[in-house]
Parts: C-alpha cells; structure tokens; sequence
C-alpha cells in the first residue's frame, strides 16, 4: 500500500493519521487517558510553579515522553491482539515489554519531579 503523495499533501495526511490516532487511543484506552489527564496536571502545575525554563521544559517534558510511550504500548497491544488471541509466550512478552516500557517512562518522570522540586523548595 504505497502512499504517493508528496509535499504538503503528505503532511496533510500524516497529521491526519496522527489525529486519528490519538483519537483511538483516547477512546479505546484507559490507561492513556489517565496518562493524559495526569500529564495535563502535571503541565499546569509545572507552569505554575516558579521554576526555571529548563526545570519547566525538563518538568513538561518526562510527561509527555510518559503519554508517548503509552501510545506506543497501547499500538504494541493492538497489533498483538489483532493477530490471535490465543497466549502464546511472545505475545506475551511483547506486551509485558511495552508494559515495562510505560514504568521506566513513569519512574523517570517521577525522579524528574521530585530531583527538580527538591532543588527548587531547599
């Protein structure tokens, strides 16, 4: 299925196909809109708090990369469950690694938050 357009047709469309995406898992995972709404929080606090630009931009960022991560899971567990939903070990494997993936982004966002705010409140 070759796409041949080019230029700003192109762009066009991939941010179509990104729109529906987030469209999709926003309808269809909980665990993303969770993510969400918790890394939306998190944005306006990190906007609230008198930090500096890099502290905020470091702040905001981990956040984000939490909900990136969770979209790249939740594609992981679609794809595996569109091919069987019979248990096979690898299946298996592959959701348990985009699952961990999700708690390494979480655990860094945590250890941001908490190195910066301990900075900034000392």
């Amino acid at each position: 299925m070759a796409n041949n357009a080019t230029g700003l047709i192109r762009i066009v469309k991939a941010a179509g196909y990104s729109w529906q995406g987030l469209r999709a898992a926003w309808q269809h995972e909980a665990a993303f809109r969770q993510e969400a709404l918790a890394a939306l929080a998190a944005i306006i606090i990190a906007c609230w708090l008198d930090v500096d630009v890099i502290a905020r931009i470091l702040m905001i960022g981990v956040v984000v990369l939490v909900v990136i991560v969770e979209i790249l899971n939740s594609a992981i567990e679609a794809v595996v469950d569109r091919i069987g939903q019979e248990h096979h070990p690898l299946a298996g494997r592959a959701k348990d690694m985009g699952s961990a993936a999700v708690l390494i982004s979480i655990i860094l966002a945590l250890f941001v938050w908490v190195a910066l705010l301990w900075t900034h409140l000392r």
